[in-house]
């Protein structure tokens, strides 16, 4: 019953709360498929239940449980003292238990309130970000512009040297208009200092890497912060029922994500702290920090709201030029699949985001990372229909060229020859620039860890 207590606390600050009879144990982590399905095919039977009751339980039930309103609230609302209240509130729990096995009407209690309108919901991309402004949630939305996976990072992003290098890569290499960039970072800048005047603010990721340092950062400048009366709450999910390969939450519909709403965790000062030392190993150019914090830290992740945080971390080692041939994984995989018979940049585009999905790459950044391969006096890889020194990008009928490897690009694939003597790089991953025809870290395919090199 104390822990039950507790975590009524914490779900509805600031709320006179009503104890059930029963006591239940508090589930933590990330909810899984089973979880998900099993909430909504709750949430909806007892929906249905609470319609059928008389107007006069119903109301009070709603207010009370569904929207969060304190006893006093509800009393001044409805001109009902407080005993009276009480006392529908426990007719209208009893008339429950007759329609719903009592461990559900608990289970499902537990996860009704979702927080007031003033709430401020950070989301990862504006497919998210629309779909919760139709109604899913109440409260705010900002919508976190950034794709840390690609171009320097650095432990404040808001420091103007580094800002200014960083929008000059991505105009470079993605075609970000730098101005933009700089511009469009510092307005959500503005919305994100202004967190204090909300109650609650609600991070909404996914497991991917794309995510996972996004929200490595925002936890890492929360952590700064003194948030007094306003919650922090987490959801990060690496599945939805239904979906058999789970990209992310622009996925599902707007019906979908209201399943989630409400779902989500407190998040604490312990992982926030984790979630700093992510996001400054991260930024470090030194690779050896990211992963002895993964080997140390491995366990500690896992039982934590960043669950997701060693695999996707860990891919972003794999990203390196590997020990075997100089071949990150993204090149590798995209090697192989031209070997296999996928020919155009659309096809690659596909089944290499669906096999490395915990990169969560878009297009602008895979475009990248195989022009690099196209390029250059050494390619790995021809495109027919590509003009050399063109942005291929900007080309329509790009999508569906063929693609075929050089007899280059055969012998790296083979193992006999190493992409990054022959070819070179200039790739930033998080705070580490490898650049030239010499690189000081590799990643070791076969042993599965990080190589000092040459």
């Amino acid at each position: 019953m104390v822990i039950r207590q507790c975590q009524r606390t914490l779900r509805r600050k600031r709320h006179l709360m009503l104890p059930l009879d029963e006591a239940v144990q508090v589930s933590g982590g990330v909810p899984g498929v089973a979880e998900i399905a099993e909430r909504r095919e709750e949430s909806r039977v007892l929906q249905q239940s609470v319609e059928a009751l008389s107007a006069k339980l119903r109301v009070p039930l709603r207010l009370f449980y569904f929207y969060g309103y304190s006893l006093h609230e509800i009393s001044d609302y409805l001109g009902t003292p407080v005993p009276a209240l009480k006392k529908r509130l426990h007719d209208a729990r009893q008339k429950l238990k007759g329609t719903l096995p009592v461990a559900d009407l608990i289970s499902v209690f537990n996860h009704l309130y979702e927080g007031g309108q003033n709430m401020l919901h950070i989301v990862n991309g504006d497919v998210v970000g629309d779909m919760l402004k139709q109604g899913v949630v109440q409260g705010d939305v900002l919508v976190w512009r950034e794709v840390y996976p690609a171009g320097p990072v650095f432990a404040n992003p808001a420091e103007a040297e580094g800002r200014a290098l960083r929008a000059r890569v991505l105009e470079e290499t993605m075609g970000i208009p730098a101005r933009e960039y700089i511009t469009g970072c510092e307005e959500q800048e503005r919305k994100l200092r202004e967190y204090a005047k909300y109650d609650e603010v609600v991070l909404w990721f996914e497991h991917d890497l794309f995510d996972q340092s996004m929200l490595a950062y925002l936890l890492h400048w929360f952590k700064g912060q003194k948030l007094g009366r306003t919650k922090l709450s987490l959801l990060c999910i690496g599945e939805f029922p239904g979906i058999e390969r789970f990209h992310g939450l622009g996925q599902l519909t707007p019906a979908q994500l209201q399943t989630l709403s409400g779902t989500w965790r407190t998040i604490g000062r312990e992982e926030m702290e984790l979630a700093s030392e992510l996001w400054q190993a991260y930024a470090s150019p030194d690779p050896v920090q990211m992963a002895e914090l993964l080997d140390n830290k491995k366990a500690e992740l896992a039982a934590s709201g960043l669950a997701f945080a060693y695999e996707a971390f860990t891919a972003h080692l794999m990203r390196l030029p590997s020990e075997q041939n100089g071949l990150g994984i993204v090149e590798q995989t995209t090697l192989q699949a031209v070997r296999d018979g996928r020919g155009t940049p659309l096809a690659l585009f596909h089944l290499v985001t669906d096999a490395l999905h915990v990169l969560g790459m878009g297009d602008l950044e895979y475009w990248k990372i195989l022009r690099a391969l196209v390029e250059g006096d050494s390619p790995l890889l021809i495109i027919d229909g590509a003009e050399a020194g063109r942005d291929f990008r900007q080309i329509p009928e790009f999508l569906n060229c063929t693609v075929s490897l050089t007899e280059l690009g055969n012998n790296v694939l083979a193992g006999s020859a190493d992409r990054v003597a022959v070819q070179g790089i200039n790739e930033w991953f998080g705070g580490l620039h490898l650049h030239g025809h010499e690189v000081p870290w590799r990643w070791d395919n076969l042993g599965g860890g990080l190589v000092r090199y040459g």
